[in-house]
């Protein structure tokens, strides 16, 4: 159980599998680039080196015998369909984030993701008034499930990366956040306990904010599963 003495200053949202359900899209967008070629993608593929994973990693771990130029081709295919889908929110994102932004806790967006996509995304779900740091796929070197991206996040409004509260779905996403020192909750299933999840949640339906009267305000996930933030008006430039 998490000790909700310990005060948290921001939180920190994934995109695909957070904020949307974008996993079907992204799966058939990287199995059409495959047939293209003449590959066959398999599950492990997927779950290696798709799912929380930038582009150019899937690119370089799977079409690295295609010539540049069909590596470009693969990845401007991906680019148009991830940007042309329709998406569904996850359950309870949306008016998350709005809650806490009324509440004047800052929230971000940390994704493998490109600044397009996040702007449609942050639009859709009618936030992007609520977004105070964005780190996107061209922000790091080295992405998920590296801590670059969540210690980055951390530096852009100037407290520790122990100091937030990250969900993530994907395996090198939990890695991510747990080696930067972030308190990650994940959304899906138990096995991402494993990789560094604390607590995990189907969707945020059950999510709440409490504020109170000290400036601060309880977010709860479930039973016995909460933490303390206090707010905060640093912003990103």
């Amino acid at each position: 159980m998490f000790n909700s003495i310990k005060r948290m200053t921001a939180v920190l949202f994934d995109m695909d599998g957070v904020l949307i359900d974008s996993n079907a899209v992204i799966e058939h967008a990287w199995r059409e680039a495959a047939k293209m070629y003449g590959k066959n993608l398999t599950q492990d593929d997927i779950v290696q080196h798709i799912h929380g994973q930038p582009g150019p990693h899937t690119i370089q771990a799977l079409f690295s015998d295609l010539p540049l130029s069909d590596q470009q081709k693969v990845q401007a295919h991906i680019i148009h369909v991830e940007n042309t889908a329709e998406y569904d929110p996850i359950p309870g994102v949306a008016k998350l984030i709005s809650a806490l932004d009324v509440t004047g806790i800052c929230v971000g967006i940390v994704t493998s993701g490109w600044k397009a996509k996040i702007d449609r995304v942050a639009a859709m779900l009618q936030v992007k008034e609520c977004i105070s740091v964005i780190v996107e796929r061209d922000d790091v070197s080295r992405g998920k499930p590296f801590p670059d991206p969540y210690l980055l996040a951390a530096q852009r409004l100037a407290i520790p990366a122990s100091q937030t509260l990250v969900f993530e779905d994907s395996r090198s996403g939990v890695t991510s956040a747990h080696a930067a020192g972030a308190y990650c909750v994940g959304i899906g299933g138990t096995e991402l306990l494993k990789y560094g999840a604390s607590v995990t949640i189907p969707d945020f339906t059950g999510v709440t904010v409490i504020p109170r009267t000290d400036g601060e305000a309880v977010i709860a996930f479930c039973p016995g599963h909460q933490v303390v933030v206090k707010t905060c008006t640093q912003t990103s430039g």
